[in-house]
């Protein structure tokens, strides 16, 4: 269970990366070194597995009436939130990872997260 969580977030991690590099207004911060940005990649991909693994079931579960009358599209504005709350919880803990725009950013992001973590978990094992 401890092996599958480590990989998921290290899953978690690159997924992240991805789409800092790809989407311009989410940023792991401009001018560190990168050692610095490894670490902060690490405990963000940490909060992001976290955020997924506690807050997202009651989410989901709360917004169920909404998944179902759009046929499970809300599932993307759902994922964008937990991306802006990891966003706001690595702000308290002074990470160097932003999501400027809810609506652009955090759900073009969201949705590469989502495919990068669907191709690469395929390498985890099965429970």
């Amino acid at each position: 269970m401890l092996v599958n969580f480590a990989i998921q977030t290290v899953i978690n991690g690159i997924a992240l990366w991805v789409a800092a590099w790809a989407v311009p207004g989410i940023t792991f911060g401009t001018g560190q070194s990168t050692s610095s940005t490894f670490w902060t990649v690490a405990i963000v991909a940490l909060i992001f597995g976290l955020v997924n693994a506690l807050v997202r079931p009651i989410a989901a579960l709360l917004s169920l009436p909404f998944i179902i009358l759009t046929l499970g599209l809300f599932i993307f504005i759902l994922n964008a939130a937990m991306l802006q709350l990891t966003s706001w919880l690595a702000g308290q803990f002074n990470l160097a990872f932003h999501v400027d725009e809810f609506f652009w950013d955090a759900i073009w992001g969201s949705l590469i997260i989502t495919f990068v973590s669907l191709l690469l978990g395929f390498i985890k094992r099965p429970d």
